[in-house]
């Protein structure tokens, strides 16, 4: 009796659970179920929110209030159009004859220029679309660019360019993208304010069709994709993945993202659609793979304003200087939280820092109390306890403001033994040696320097390995490739894949070009399409190729010997010099003997050429010339400068 009770009340206690599953799998397809999981949403940022002491209620109505009003404002501009919910069911039918094909155009086995693009019949949509830094031997460039040639030969295709979020690796080659193909953009309201300021900057010919979502919203472009936009957390406000849907099944883009339960603005990962999604099905899963190679989870934001606090109340009587990306919003905000507790006003340098912290104002992504912010230039109104400056530099980019006053070169600021200089990020691959120079020239002028190597002043934006797990556990996908990262990270993540229980025929380690097939019959690599690297030096797109590169590698490292001479190809005479110039090669004044030994040489080599010639061709006259003079100067020197002949006719 007893146990049939101890039943009928299991039966009581399971019986709602099955009725909601039921219920929620009822309204998946409606606009109900989507603003009950928003709800649900809400209460758990909020009891976050409550829990973790984050801002106050009233910001936050303010900024949803200001998001609104922009949006409002904008609706019916050229460059800046809010759309209208699309509801949450994309409706794009199954096809067993479709062929979708991701293409990789860069971001895989390199750090930067993330772009993707999904093709299907006649639609293309372009995910992100960055920029890299050149490395050290890429001399005078300033960008590098993925090569657009695909893109431009199917410019009739592309429906649209969807952004995850406003990293300059993921927006920083729009401006140049725009320029070979006309195509809408779409990203929420941060990430377009970002892009806007630099449609500005770059002056293109026409407007640009920029078009705000939501997180929550799904979009359909073409015939072939309906795209739903997922909220991440990452180190910049508005990160969002994608949800692309298309007749061979839905593809999953992680953008960049980490789990951050107490996030600054309160609002966390959307699990509960995340979960959803993985019960719906996901065909292939293109997941970030930049911290694959870290243990365990990426710590909260909310850290850093733990360390912060701390370095305001232990150097209360000294200037405090902080360089952090210009991009992170939330960094920002607790430097200046943190600033108006400690009583501090705060200046902005830095032209990148300006234009976004403007930008983030404007949308109502950050709020500055009355009064807080002061222009560089009036800091010497100010005692040093008084003032917290926020500049760029963390980088250590040459040029930038915290460069110029490690250098003695900014116009507002000096630094010395009264100031403390905090870098709040990490180097990115390849820029330790700039960070490192800067320190060091902080030190020589008395500076303390605090970086994270020594004080938690900076985390990660990107999703250590259990944070990945649960990205695969939650989204259970049928294939998965790995992206952005280079190679050991991408090896890294696939590793991953594999404890999560998926085969190793089902984990694609791609690379920038290659295409991936998806379709009735599975997925499979087929062929590469052009793509590549292409340089920006100044104002010049493309002009800089390998072999420039070659060259200037070449005279940077041994020099340049300029021969001059003046011949008569009619008598075939050597009427003046050769006269012997260099530049970076050795000190003339120090090596007469060797410059006298190298003009005779060019002067045998070219009287011999003349004397065993009937007509003269300068072209092989300078052949020799060069050939001549390269094996003396090696023999001698083992050095192998660039050798410039140049024949001038009498």
């Amino acid at each position: 009796m007893k146990q049939e009770k101890k039943e009928k009340n299991t039966e009581k206690v399971k019986a709602p659970v099955h009725q909601r599953k039921n219920k929620a799998k009822k309204q998946a397809t409606g606009e109900k179920s989507r603003e009950r999981l928003k709800k649900l949403q809400d209460e758990i940022a909020a009891s976050v929110e409550k829990a973790t002491a984050v801002k106050p209620e009233k910001a936050k109505k303010e900024k949803k209030k200001e998001n609104k009003k922009y949006a409002k404002d904008s609706k019916n501009s050229k460059k800046f159009e809010n759309l209208a919910r699309f509801g949450t069911v994309s409706n794009i039918a199954r096809d067993d004859n479709a062929k979708v094909r991701v293409i990789p155009l860069g971001g895989l086995n390199e750090i930067g220029k993330n772009i993707t693009v999904i093709e299907c019949g006649d639609d293309i949509i372009v995910i992100d679309c960055g920029f890299a830094f050149p490395d050290e031997e890429m001399l005078g460039v300033d960008l590098v660019l993925p090569d657009f040639t695909y893109l431009r030969e199917s410019a009739e295709k592309v429906r649209a360019i969807v952004l995850t979020h406003g990293h300059e690796d993921h927006i920083g080659g729009i401006p140049y993208l725009l320029r070979e193909i006309k195509a809408p953009v779409y990203g929420t309201l941060l990430t377009l304010g970002i892009i806007k300021n630099k449609l500005l900057e770059h002056k293109l010919p026409f407007d640009a069709q920029l078009k705000v979502v939501n997180a929550g919203d799904v979009i359909k472009l073409g015939s072939s994709f309906a795209v739903e936009f997922i909220h991440v957390n990452h180190s910049i406000a508005d990160a969002c993945a994608l949800c692309i849907d298309t007749p061979a099944g839905k593809i999953f883009h992680t953008g960049d993202f980490k789990l951050d339960l107490t996030p600054i603005d309160g609002e966390v990962m959307d699990i509960t659609r995340l979960g959803e999604l993985g019960k719906e099905g996901i065909e292939l899963l293109l997941c970030e793979s930049t911290n694959a190679e870290r243990p365990g989870y990426t710590p909260s934001e909310r850290k850093v304003g733990k360390s912060l606090e701390y370095i305001f109340s232990t150097n209360s009587d000294k200037r405090i200087v902080i360089a952090t990306f210009s991009s992170n919003v939330h960094r920002v905000q607790q430097i200046i939280d943190t600033s108006a507790r400690h009583g501090r006003k705060v200046a902005i340098t830095g032209r990148s820092m300006l234009n976004i912290v403007g930008a983030a104002t404007e949308l109502g992504y950050m709020n500055f109390p009355e009064g807080l912010l002061i222009d560089i230039s009036e800091i010497k109104r100010y005692r040093p306890d008084q003032i917290t400056i926020v500049t760029t530099g963390s980088q250590g980019e040459p040029m930038s403001a915290l460069y110029r006053m490690a250098f003695s070169d900014h116009r507002d600021v000096t630094l010395g033994r009264n100031d403390v200089v905090i870098l709040s990020s990490s180097p990115i691959p390849g820029n330790e040696k700039l960070v490192g120079r800067i320190i060091n020239e902080l030190s020589k002028n008395g500076v303390t320097v605090l970086h994270d190597a020594l004080v938690n002043v900076h985390v990660s934006g990107h999703a250590c390995q259990e944070e990945l797990k649960l990205m695969q556990a939650l989204l259970k996908p049928r294939y998965f490739m790995p992206v952005h990262g280079e190679y050991r990270h991408l090896n890294a993540n696939r590793q991953l894949a594999l404890e999560m229980g998926m085969d190793e025929r089902d984990i694609f380690i791609s690379d920038i070009g290659k295409v991936l097939e998806l379709s009735s019959k599975g997925a499979r690599f087929t062929e590469t399409v052009a793509s590549g690297k292409v340089l920006v030096n100044g104002n010049s797109i493309g002009e800089v190729g390998n072999i420039v590169l070659r060259d200037r590698r070449h005279l940077s490292q041994d020099g340049l010997i300029v021969v001059v001479a003046t011949v008569d190809i009619y008598s075939k005479l050597l009427i003046s010099g050769p006269d012997i110039v260099s530049r970076g090669f050795v000190y003339v004044r120090e090596a007469e003997s060797l410059m006298d030994d190298i003009k005779e040489v060019a002067q045998s080599s070219i009287d011999n050429y003349l004397d065993h010639v009937r007509v003269v061709d300068r072209v092989a006259l300078k052949t020799k010339l060069k050939d001549d003079l390269s094996k003396y100067i090696y023999a001698k020197t083992k050095r192998r400068p660039m050798i410039l002949p140049i024949i001038m006719n009498a």
